[in-house]
């Protein structure tokens, strides 16, 4: 099996690698927009072939990686169905629910496989956590917890471009903790605030954040996302239910300080981001990959799905920037 990447930062450097790792992989195929950086990325990288252009790249693989910026999601997107082939684009495939909408509607016609790359959907404890509740071992949800900030702030030149805390940082969670409840938000209330650097005040964001989402059956969610961990990266879910309280995210690399007796202490090899927390679930989300392309395994991520979290991200800072909540129809 051939499988292609289209743009190798630092994202699609580490999927490709992962990708050239899976034994049924014979050769992964390299292309970037920028001139010379696929080339040079395939000379640092066993197993993989730089290649000059998209079409070429395309019409030589069994299923392509789609890692460039989000604003050329749709389009590389449009080129990768229209060819036949399998792709898992990373999150998101356009930049608003319009576009992404009417992206999904020429996706679904296509009738061609695509993944979107939310990697906490292929983590293996968060997948275990999903089975636990799908099988009712932890009973009614009652209450979701979920906690994500990142040790370092992004480069604030990145900001502008982000999207924003609700679309950037937090997106992840809007979509994993629906998918984990298995009901539909109806309600969306959200609060920020800048207490990191100014640079987030001045690109209009905020580099703390609170949601609260409310599902149709009664359940509550709170995440909490922030721009700043002095111990490391950190991200939990915790689930508690009538059956059982599960959480996820909890092991000796958890850059969390207890004061009680015998507590959790962070440890110097604390989690320094989100490739190191999550490299399970990126090697697991390559795995997978290969799995859909060869017709082995249903869609994990599959594109419509990742409509909801957009909207639900849309509804978050409409919320934020207003101080009330707001409803949710036809999620």
């Amino acid at each position: 099996m051939r499988i292609g990447v289209a743009g190798v930062g630092r994202i699609g450097t580490m999927h490709a690698a992962n990708l050239a790792a899976l034994d049924r992989v014979d050769e992964v195929l390299l292309f970037d927009p920028v001139p010379g950086r696929a080339a040079q990325a395939s000379a640092e990288l066993s197993g993989t072939k730089a290649v000059d252009d998209l079409d070429t790249l395309l019409g030589n693989v069994d299923g392509v990686l789609l890692a460039t910026p989000t604003n050329t999601h749709p389009e590389m997107l449009r080129a990768s169905i229209a060819k036949g082939v399998p792709t898992l684009c990373e999150k998101p495939i356009a930049s608003d629910v319009a576009e992404m909408a009417a992206l999904i509607a020429d996706v679904e016609k296509s009738g061609v496989e695509v993944l979107v790359g939310f990697q906490r959907r292929f983590d293996p404890a968060i997948y275990e956590l999903h089975r636990r509740i799908r099988a009712g071992e932890v009973g009614d949800v009652y209450l979701v917890r979920a906690v994500g900030n990142d040790a370092t702030p992004p480069d604030f030149s990145y900001l502008p471009a982000s999207g924003g805390i609700f679309r950037d940082l937090l997106i992840h969670d809007l979509d994993c903790v629906p998918w984990l409840v298995g009901e539909p938000v109806v309600e969306v209330y959200a609060s920020g605030s800048v207490l990191v650097h100014q640079a987030f005040a001045d690109a209009d964001d905020v580099d703390n954040a609170v949601v609260m989402l409310k599902f149709a059956g009664g359940a509550h969610a709170t995440l909490a996302g922030g721009r700043h961990d002095p111990v490391g990266y950190d991200h939990r879910i915790e689930v508690l239910g009538s059956s059982d309280s599960l959480v996820v995210g909890v092991d000796p690399r958890t850059p969390l300080n207890s004061l009680e007796p015998g507590g959790h202490v962070a440890g110097p090899d604390a989690y320094p981001g989100f490739p190191e927390r999550f490299h399970r679930a990126y090697v697991n989300e390559m795995n997978l990959f290969t799995q859909v392309v060869a017709g082995e395994v249903a869609n994990p991520s599959p594109a419509r799905e990742s409509l909801i979290s957009l909207r639900l991200a849309e509804a978050c800072e409409q919320s934020r920037r207003s101080g009330a909540p707001v409803r949710i129809e036809g999620n």
